[in-house]
This record gives structure tokens, C-alpha cells and sequence, in this order.
């Protein structure tokens, strides 16, 4: 088939890219030649694990990049990838949405039937709305000349590849009978073992059991509200072992056996039950905002979904505290920060938990010095605001420091040289945000190790004079 995916980002990037693997002549579309260009130099625009090579192996065969809306004309299918960032009331800003619509429109095939697939995270009723603008615009029927569909993404940042050939489920959402055969013809090659196998060997995965997903088909609103309910169910979850990891320190109990027993029991399981200082990044904050504000216009307000919010942001101040609690006041005392993207293996810095941390310990006068492997040069981007003094290797966060954060587990941290950052700190006192250090190993260094949720503080008969969670605001 002939496919066009709208936006070089994220989505459009991993989508087009991987159908591209599947035999299908794709071409992504962007307004950013700097990203088109590196795609049709076989250069990935994004930094993902794997996806660097598959562009490289498939860039000017199969996969192509445009900054003109020319191959709409001839696609069997479209694929809106574009951003729908928050607006100020956690509203989704469907901006970018309409645009391409309106460009789709003005280039579609009046003598070719074209599925429009929104693959954006959208609120409920997009679909219906984007089915109305191409109508008015184009003069063409919905149903004859073309159809819109949902196919929501379940991607993982750092393992966007791997969930793209091997999902747990393909969602497919539409209304028109010829929209559902079209969708389940393009995916039928991810439905077949054999190609998955090669699939798999050429992303390096060579031992893993090769199980087809789930293809489930349903109706275009259920298909979007699918998104977003995952989204928030996983966010929920996080907070609620957040909030758990909190009440283990208080009462001497040890979080990582809380959730590895938790896990074991099959209607819980045991994905995300991993302790943090908070979730953040590009999607959780993003869709959960959005969904509650979207109940509250129909009034049936989530307020699970509102309380995970709001016990996240004060799990952002509760590692704070911690920090505060230890050293005491902030003013003029270097803290290092590690880690400076929302998770391991990308280079998104979009709505951290470490520039919430940052912020706060600025306010209070402190020093930051920080480092990630990828995630530097974005995050000062996204805050040039806050005064931080980037470091080239995770050993120079150290030097003078008072106390280091742990905020991402990136694997290049566990194999710093943490004898020579021992020596260098003032004052050696490690919190570890995800219990991702050995302790024993640290302690054994000389270090002052403190996790999350391992029941220390009880231990130390120190949790009773915790302060409030407020008083570092």
C-alpha cells in the first residue's frame, strides 16, 4: 500500500518507518525541513533505540519525507501523527489536528477511496470532526471518497519499535465497513508469525516468545476513549505505588517486597509497580489532564483520575522534602541531579519530574548541577530559565555536591565511577528516586544511600518528625 504519515515526530516517525519494514511505500510529511531532510538522508529526527538503522536501511526504497502534501493524492491510507498539546485548562489543543485535516483535504483523490486515520491521541468526537472538515473542504462523501478511522498508538518511549511489531493489541475504530477491511489489510503482515520472526531478528530480539496481538476492532469514539482510559488507568496505578512507597517509610516496610507480592497476584500484575519520584513526560500529564477536563465539561468527573494528579505532583514535593529533610536549608548547597528525561532510553524532556525538582530547589537558593545521556540539550531548551550548570559525564554532578538525586535510571549510571563522586561530594548523601543503586554497595562506599519505601526512615525512628508536604513550595 501506499501510506502518508502527517508529522516527523514521535509517531509519524515510528509508524511510517515500520510499515516502511512491512513492504509498504511510506512518506512521511513535515513542515520542518530540517526533520525531512534527515529522513531522506537515512538520519532519524528523533532519538529512539533501533530506529537510527531502520530509517538508514529503508530511506529513499520505501521510506520517503516531504515537506508537501503532494502523496496524499495517491495514499491508500493517512496517518495523522501531529501533536495535541494541553492548553492552560487541560483542554487538548486540536490546533495541529485541523491543519492537517485541512491540508489532507485539499489533496485527496476524488477517484481513489482514502482512509484518514487519526493515530494522535484525541479527545472523544475527533474523529466526527475531522469527518465534517474534510467534507466541507474537499466536496467530497464520507463513506465513498474517503473515511476516517482511529488507530490509536500504545508506544513506550525507548521501546517504540518493539511495541509497534509485537503489540499486545491493534485498536482500529470506524464507522465504514471499507475503512476496516482497508486497516486490516495494512496490518495483516504484523497478524503473521513468520514475518514477525524476521522482524525480530533484524531489531536484534532474538529470544522471545512470537505471539500476534489482538486485533480489536470497534467504533470510532470507543476506539479514542480506549486511549486515553489506558493511559490514565497506568497513571492511577503509578500514584497509588507512590502513595504506598510513602506509608511503607512511615510504618518500616520494604515497597520493593509491597510490589513484588502485589505483582504476583494475575489481576493486579506487576507492570507499573515500580516506585518514582512521580510520572511525567509526554503522555501522562498530557492525557490525564485532558480526559478529567473532558469529564468535567460532561459531568461525570473522573475523580480517580483527578486524585492521581493531584498525589503525583505531591510526590514531586515529597523527594523535595526529602532533600530538605537531610541537609536542611537549600541556600547555596550544590545538589546533582541525574537524569533529566521522564525514563531511560529517550530523549524527551517534556513535562519532567526533574524540572519540577529543579524549579524547586532553585527557589530555595540551591546550586544544580545535572546530566543525562541524551536529554541535556532538550531540557535546557524547554528551560532556559533555570539556572543549571550541565555536566558532560555523570562523575562531574558530584563535585562539590551535597547531595545526589538519582531521577532517571539511565543503565550508564549504575556503572559510574562512584568512589571517585564520593570523594569529590561535600557531603555524601545519595537519594535514590527509583531504588535503582545497590545499597549495600553504596553504603559500602561510604555513602549515606536513602531509596524510596524501604522503610529507612522508620528504621531510624526518624518518620515521625517528617514535615508537611508543603513546606519546600
Amino acid at each position: 500500500m501506499k501510506i502518508t504519515c502527517i508529522g516527523a515526530g514521535y509517531i509519524g516517525s515510528v509508524t511510517g518507518t515500520s510499515l516502511s519494514v512491512m513492504g509498504h511505500h511510506c512518506t512521511i510529511i513535515d513542515i520542518d525541513a530540517a526533520k525531512v531532510d534527515a529522513i531522506n538522508a537515512g538520519t532519524s529526527p528523533i532519538y529512539e533505540p533501533g530506529l537510527q538503522d531502520l530509517i538508514q536501511l529503508q530511506a529513499g526504497t520505501f521510506l520517503f519525507a516531504s515537506t508537501s502534501y503532494q502523496s496524499v493524492y495517491d495514499a491508500d491510507v493517512v496517518f495523522i501523527g501531529v501533536g495535541t498539546p494541553s492548553l492552560e485548562d487541560g483542554s487538548a489543543d486540536l490546533s495541529y489536528i485541523r491543519a492537517a485535516a485541512a491540508n489532507i483535504a485539499k489533496h485527496l483523490n476524488p477517484d481513489r477511496f482514502t482512509v484518514i486515520v487519526n493515530k494522535s491521541t484525541v479527545p472523544v468526537g475527533t474523529g466526527e470532526e475531522v469527518t465534517s472538515m474534510i467534507e466541507h473542504i474537499s466536496g467530497l462523501r464520507p463513506g465513498e471518497h474517503f473515511a476516517v478511522a482511529s488507530n490509536p498508538e500504545f508506544l513506550r518511549e525507548g521501546h517504540a519499535l518493539e511495541d509497534v511489531f509485537f503489540p499486545d493489541r491493534i485498536v482500529v475504530g470506524a464507522s465504514a465497513g471499507r475503512a476496516k477491511e482497508r486497516l486490516k489489510e495494512l496490518y495483516a503482515p504484523f497478524m503473521r508469525r513468520d514475518l514477525l520472526v524476521k522482524a525480530a531478528q533484524l531489531l536484534g530480539i532474538q529470544e522471545r516468545e512470537i505471539v500476534p496481538p489482538v486485533y480489536f476492532e470497534t467504533d470510532l469514539r470507543s476506539a479514542e476513549m480506549i486511549k486515553y482510559a489506558s493511559n490514565a488507568f497506568l497513571a492511577v496505578k503509578i500514584s497509588y505505588i507512590n502513595e504506598v512507597a510513602r506509608f511503607c517509610e512511615a510504618v518500616g516496610a520494604n515497597v520493593m517486597d509491597v510490589a513484588q507480592g502485589m505483582g504476583l497476584d494475575s489481576r493486579i500484575g506487576n507492570q507499573f509497580l515500580q516506585v518514582s519520584s512521580g510520572w511525567s513526560g509526554s503522555c501522562f500529564p498530557k492525557d490525564t489532564a485532558e480526559l478529567l477536563n473532558a469529564s468535567q465539561k460532561h459531568g461525570q468527573e473522573l475523580s480517580i483520575v483527578k486524585a492521581a494528579i493531584e498525589s503525583n505532583y505531591q510526590m514531586h514535593l515529597y523527594i523535595a522534602n526529602k532533600v530538605h529533610d537531610r541537609i536542611g536549608s537549600l541556600q547555596n548547597r550544590t545538589i546533582g541531579i541525574l537524569g533529566l528525561t521522564f525514563k531511560p532510553n529517550t530523549d524527551d524532556t517534556r513535562h519532567t519530574q526533574a524540572a519540577v525538582l529543579i524549579r524547586k530547589f532553585s527557589e530555595c537558593g540551591a546550586v544544580i548541577r545535572a546530566h543525562d545521556p541524551k536529554g541535556m540539550t532538550g531540557f535546557h531548551q524547554r528551560n532556559n530559565d533555570l539556572p543549571v550548570i550541565y555536566c558532560s559525564t555523570g562523575e562531574q554532578v558530584a563535585e562539590g555536591a551535597d547531595v545526589l538525586v538519582l531521577v532517571t535510571h539511565w543503565p550508564e549510571y549504575k556503572v559510574l565511577d562512584w568512589k571517585w563522586m564520593h570523594e569529590a561530594m561535600r557531603s555524601p548523601y545519595i537519594l535514590d528516586t527509583r531504588n535503582f543503586l545497590n545499597p549495600e554497595e553504596m553504603r559500602g562506599l561510604g555513602f549515606m544511600y536513602e531509596g524510596l519505601g524501604l522503610g529507612t526512615d522508620k528504621a531510624a525512628g526518624q518518620s515521625a518528625s517528617r514535615p508537611t508536604l508543603s513546606h519546600v513550595v
